[in-house]
């Protein structure tokens, strides 16, 4: 948390610990000048950048043309204040489609480590040989951490990427 709080005024992604960085800034702009610089910068950004808005949402993504793997993308939730500001909430990551694969391997293989610590346990009850499943349980872990490795590994190689989405956002803000 105290990482976040030091982040806020600009995003250091290689400093952070969360793979999807979230971040909170304030401009003196209203949401609608915001969602104007968006409609203008959507055209003069075509090729490299694709900006997408629905109501109070931006997401900004890397051009079809320049996208890897490992890209990532900028969703911006901008909210009118009280006292005249606009609040921008930010989240940036891996795209949807990759972040979710990632989630649905993490739930298969937490789901299979219970199955087989269960069977271990079972086993270990009943007074027979339990080897196997602990050889698959500490096999299960080597996936979890590889699986950790590779989506930092993935974020590493987005950071210039995500340099790049942080101008452009910093042009629709200012």
């Amino acid at each position: 948390m105290l990482i976040l709080v030091l982040n806020l005024l600009k995003m250091e992604p290689e400093k952070e610990l969360h793979l999807r960085l979230r971040f909170y800034k304030t401009t003196t702009k209203s949401v609608k000048d915001i969602l104007a610089a968006c409609d203008i910068l959507k055209e003069k950004l075509a090729p490299d950048f694709h900006i997408k808005t629905q109501d109070h949402h931006i997401w900004i993504h890397i051009g079809t043309m320049r996208r890897e793997k490992f890209s990532p993308h900028l969703h911006l939730e901008i909210e009118q204040m009280e006292d005249g500001n606009t609040a921008v909430n930010g989240l940036a990551g891996p795209e949807p489609v990759l972040w979710w694969l990632f989630v649905f391997l993490h739930v298969i293989i937490g789901t299979v480590f219970i199955l087989f610590s269960m069977i271990a346990y079972s086993k270990w009850k009943l007074e027979q040989n339990f080897g196997f499943d602990i050889v698959i349980m500490l096999l299960i872990i080597g996936l979890w951490v590889a699986l950790y490795y590779i989506a930092r590994t993935f974020r590493k190689k987005g950071i210039p990427q995500m340099k790049e989405l942080e101008e452009v956002m910093d042009d629709i803000l200012n």
